[in-house]
């Protein structure tokens, strides 16, 4: 997996000072999205051991709340592959962070649907993850008075809330 970016003190893609890995390649294609270079999955460089001890290491630090993965797109099955073994050993290393996710993809029908049972890193990979900013960006709904989204048709949802109960959760605090 290749990665665009990595910025070290985000406060726009989460609650509080995190740190957000911008990953390469997306098949979303949405009109007006703010980051399209990304869409190239070799876009960037590649995203290795030490792209990831450099986040955890950094993340450690008692001033940042968390990660956040944006894209390009996450949860495309290629990123998946890459994402999972390196969001397990951040959680190991850094338990009490939280780890947001933007999607161009929905909760319900494409991550739970189909991913889970198409892709075998899909279901473990969401284990790892506490919040899913889920919905492809909508240039027509973009609303830049709502907090950490780009457009009014994505929702911020509680991951693991949401597979206890087996409907969407959204968090309450950000509504």
């Amino acid at each position: 997996m290749n990665y665009a970016s990595i910025k070290i003190m985000d406060v726009a893609n989460g609650p509080g000072v995190r740190i957000s890995l911008f990953v390469s390649g997306c098949r979303h294609y949405c009109p007006g999205c703010f980051n399209s270079e990304a869409w190239d999955f070799n876009y960037g460089k590649p995203f290795t051991e030490k792209e990831m001890d450099y986040i955890i290491d950094y993340a450690s630090g008692s001033h940042v709340a968390g990660l956040s993965l944006l894209g390009g797109e996450p949860l495309e099955p290629e990123n998946q592959k890459a994402l999972l073994p390196f969001l397990k050993k951040f959680k190991e290393k850094c338990p009490n962070k939280t780890v947001w996710c933007y999607t161009g993809f929905t909760f319900d029908n494409d991550v739970v649907d189909r991913m889970f049972n198409e892709y075998e890193e899909t279901r473990e990979l969401m284990s790892y993850i506490d919040v899913l900013v889920d919905g492809k960006y909508v240039e027509a709904l973009k609303d830049l008075s709502i907090r950490f989204r780009g457009s009014s048709n994505q929702r911020i949802i509680l991951v693991k809330e949401s597979l206890e109960k087996n409907e969407v959760v959204l968090h309450p605090d950000i509504y």
